[in-house]
């Protein structure tokens, strides 16, 4: 199966990226949507996961991979839960924007955009690379 890609939304407050860095690994717990832990049952070790800031950053800014797939949330005291071990690959060469994601054409159909309260969600091949580029680009370089 080719290799999927995702992004996992966190307040940056909760569990920054430089938290996942210096963690290394840790266990993507506490997902209680059933749409967010479907996607985490469809991760696969070795998916890239883009790490995206919520709140006041509102920015991609890290690449993660999946470490181990779904198994079942140590967290959930009740109901049928998952979890995914993610490791730190690398930070972003610069962060990309919510503002820059909605300006282009590219991400017209992505999730976050469409249901911005949703945790875990799949990203295109398209999405997935033109994020990169836009990482490595100068800001507001088209």
């Amino acid at each position: 199966m080719p290799k999927q890609h995702w992004l996992v939304k966190q307040e940056p407050d909760d569990y920054a990226w430089d938290r996942l860095v210096e963690d290394g690994t840790t266990a993507w717990t506490g997902i209680r949507n059933f749409q967010a832990r479907n996607h985490l049952r469809a991760m696969k070790v070795g998916d890239d996961v883009l790490y995206y800031h919520t709140g006041d950053e509102k920015q991609v800014v890290g690449l993660a991979r999946v470490e181990r797939a779904a198994y079942p949330d140590p967290t959930a005291s009740e109901g049928d839960w998952s979890c995914v071990d993610l490791a730190a690959v690398k930070p972003l060469p610069r962060p990309v924007t919510l503002g820059e994601l909605k300006q282009d054409e590219v991400f017209r159909d992505l999730a976050l955009l469409r249901q911005p309260r949703l945790s875990v969600m799949p990203v295109t091949e398209a999405q997935f690379r033109r994020i990169i580029a836009l990482a490595n680009r100068a800001p507001g370089r088209a």
